[in-house]
C-alpha cells in the first residue's frame, strides 16, 4: 500500500472536513448554551407573570426541544447533508399528525389560553353551558369540575375558551334577589317594614349597597314585593335560604298571608 497516497487522502480530508466538523462544534455549543439561556430567560419571565406551573413546565420543554431540533439540522446542514427531502417529510408528518390530532390540539389551544388569561382558576364557582361546580383542576387539555352534589365533571378546554361561562368567585359581593307574595287585603307598609326590619337585623346583609325593596307587582293571586340586598360572595346561599325560612315564619307571625294560586 502507497503509503504517501493515504496520507495525502488523510490531509485532502482534513482540509475538506476539518473547518465544517469545527464550526458545527463551535455552533453546538454556542448553540447548546443559547438554548439554556433562552429557556431560563422564558421561565423567568412566565414565574413574574404568575403563568401556571403546568405550563411553565410544558412550554419550556416544548421551546426547549423545538430549538435543539433546528441547532441540529442548522448542524448537519453546515456538514454538507442535504436537508431539503427531510425537512418536506418532517413537515408533511407534522401535517398529517397535527390533522389526525386537531381536536386534541384545539383542547391544547385551549388550554393554554385559559392558563394564560385566567377567565377562571381553581376554587371558583363557575357555570358554563351545560354544568354548575367548583373548579378542581385546570390541566392542559381538559378542566375537571366538582358539581354541588359532588359529581366530578371532565370538560375539554377546547369548547370551554371559546364558549361563554359565568364565573361567581370572581367579584368579592353579589347581589341576592328574593319576591315575596302577600294577600290582597293585607297592609303593603306592613309588608315592606317586616322584610326592612329581616335584612337589618341580618348582619350578613351589606349596608352599602343599601337594600332595595319595593312592591314590584300586583299579581292574579298576589301582592309581590321585589328584595335585593348585597353580601359577600361566601354567604349568597347562606343569606338565600335563610331569609326564605325566616319571612315564611315572620309573615305568619305578623299576621300576614302567603297567598298561592286561587281559581
Amino acid at each position: 500500500m502507497d503509503t504517501q497516497k493515504i496520507i495525502d487522502q488523510l490531509t485532502t480530508l482534513a482540509i475538506d472536513w476539518g473547518p465544517r466538523l469545527l464550526g458545527a462544534l463551535a455552533v453546538l455549543i454556542i448553540g447548546s448554551i443559547l438554548i439554556r439561556f433562552l429557556t431560563k430567560a422564558v421561565r423567568k419571565m412566565m414565574t413574574r407573570s404568575n403563568v401556571n406551573i403546568s405550563l411553565q413546565k410544558f412550554l419550556i420543554n416544548m421551546i426547549n426541544a423545538i430549538l435543539r431540533v433546528m441547532l441540529i439540522l442548522s448542524i448537519l446542514g453546515m456538514i454538507g447533508i442535504e436537508m431539503t427531502s427531510f425537512i418536506a417529510i418532517l413537515g408533511a408528518a407534522g401535517l398529517a399528525i397535527g390533522l389526525a390530532l386537531s381536536g386534541t390540539l384545539q383542547n391544547f389551544a385551549g388550554g393554554v389560553l385559559i392558563l394564560l388569561q385566567k377567565p377562571y382558576t381553581v376554587g371558583d364557582f363557575i357555570q358554563t353551558s351545560d354544568y354548575t361546580g367548583t373548579v378542581s383542576e385546570i390541566q392542559i387539555f381538559n378542566t375537571i369540575l366538582k358539581t354541588i352534589d359532588n359529581k366530578t365533571v371532565i370538560i375539554p378546554n377546547g369548547p370551554l375558551s371559546v364558549s361563554s361561562l359565568i364565573n361567581y368567585s370572581t367579584e368579592p359581593i353579589r347581589r341576592v334577589d328574593w319576591t315575596f307574595g302577600i294577600a290582597y287585603g293585607d297592609s303593603s307598609d306592613k309588608a315592606k317594614e317586616v322584610l326592612r326590619k329581616l335584612c337589618d337585623e341580618d348582619e350578613r346583609i351589606l349596608k352599602d349597597p343599601e337594600t332595595f325593596i319595593a312592591l314590584s307587582e300586583l299579581g292574579d293571586s298576589s301582592v309581590n314585593f321585589v328584595v335585593r340586598a348585597w353580601v359577600q360572595t361566601s354567604d349568597y346561599w347562606n343569606v338565600f335560604f335563610d331569609m326564605n325560612e325566616k319571612v315564611y315564619k315572620t309573615f305568619t307571625a305578623e299576621g300576614l298571608n302567603i297567598p298561592f294560586p286561587q281559581m
